[in-house]
């Protein structure tokens, strides 16, 4: 069996060669995405990819014409890869949806407190060797109200995490989760944006959730409150947060992953900086943005995992069995 992995990075090296030891599964690594590696499709059974942009339409029928069977993305977001197209070319589709929810959860737990603690206004003074405390007051964590919006694995790990520190969680979820009784009070999401002192987003990217925080959703937050993203960009209206931010309708904003992110992020742009994406551009130069490069999930743990995973499932589908990640529609 031979499969192709894609997009590789130096990080994911160790976890390639320990599954090729102990399977005896070749696996072909490319740093380059998986369009710049056509030419060897008809040499492999499988194709794994991890890639932030939209797989070209014209290459599901180039997997088909090779013999190949499937697509997986080592990722938990699947948005990359039009799943109905792949289907009608008879490829079945995986990914990989739960890697380390911890990992995130334990992000989102550090912006959390870092809103709270008002850690970005205080790395701005200090850098300009302003040392005074005025309005840098911070709520302990115990005292403050946290909400969820998207308690799932992720958002409820997240959950116990926040309750082991004594905070008041607060849940807005479609399908509310009963293990989580005594540590989550789901409400509606009206009422958890007025209450939270940090929100904490944690959805899938889908219909139902793109700009699921906008305007309207802002105007409703406490002019105190922080706001964390580690789930997806396109879940905020990006243009109404600038605008938020800039008004005052909200104190800071942590942001992991963010629209346009995808020629910015995991790119050094020390030297042309962000001009290509004037909304991150805006968002990098205030004061009370905390920036990270999609970087929530980046954990040993988490990479091992999403190796793993992906190429397990792989050899299910060669296999003629049936992965539990296969994506359906």
């Amino acid at each position: 069996m031979k499969i192709l992995m894609t997009s590789v990075r130096d990080d994911e090296a160790a976890a390639i060669a320990a599954y090729t030891a102990r399977t005896g599964v070749e696996i072909i690594t490319s740093a380059a995405p998986l369009e710049a590696n056509l030419d060897q499709l008809a040499a492999v059974d499988g194709v794994i990819m991890q890639q932030r942009n939209r797989l070209a339409d014209a290459i599901y029928a180039q997997l088909a014409e090779a013999g190949l069977k499937q697509i997986s993305t080592r990722t938990a977001g699947y948005d990359v890869i039009n799943v109905p197209l792949a289907h009608e070319h008879g490829l079945r589709v995986t990914n990989v949806p739960v890697y380390s929810p911890r990992s995130v959860a334990e992000h989102a737990l550090m912006q959390i407190l870092r809103l709270l603690r008002k850690s970005y206004e205080v790395d701005q003074r200090v850098a300009n060797n302003d040392y005074r405390w005025g309005g840098l007051q911070a709520k302990e964590i115990h005292s403050a109200t946290i909400g969820i919006i998207g308690v799932g694995r992720i958002g409820g790990t997240l959950a116990k995490l926040l309750a082991a520190l004594g905070a008041t969680v607060l849940g807005y979820d479609v399908n509310p989760r009963d293990d989580l009784a005594g540590i989550v009070t789901y409400t509606t999401k009206t009422d958890l944006l007025q209450r939270s002192d940090v929100v904490s987003l944690h959805v899938d990217l889908n219909e139902t959730s793109i700009g699921l925080l906008g305007a309207a959703e802002f105007a409703l937050m406490q002019p105190t409150a922080g706001l964390v993203n580690a789930s997806r960009g396109p879940v905020i209206d990006t243009t109404a947060l600038i605008t938020a931010l800039e008004t005052g309708e909200l104190a800071g904003v942590a942001l992991d992953t963010v629209s346009g992110e995808e020629t910015i992020f995991n790119v050094d742009h020390q030297e042309d900086g962000l001009t290509s994406q004037p909304d991150i551009e805006k968002l990098h130069a205030m004061s009370n943005v905390i920036l990270t490069p999609h970087i929530a999930f980046f954990t040993n743990i988490a990479v091992q995992n999403m190796v793993d995973i992906a190429l397990d499932d792989v050899q299910l589908i060669l296999n003629g069995e049936t992965s539990p990640h296969e994506i359906e529609r």
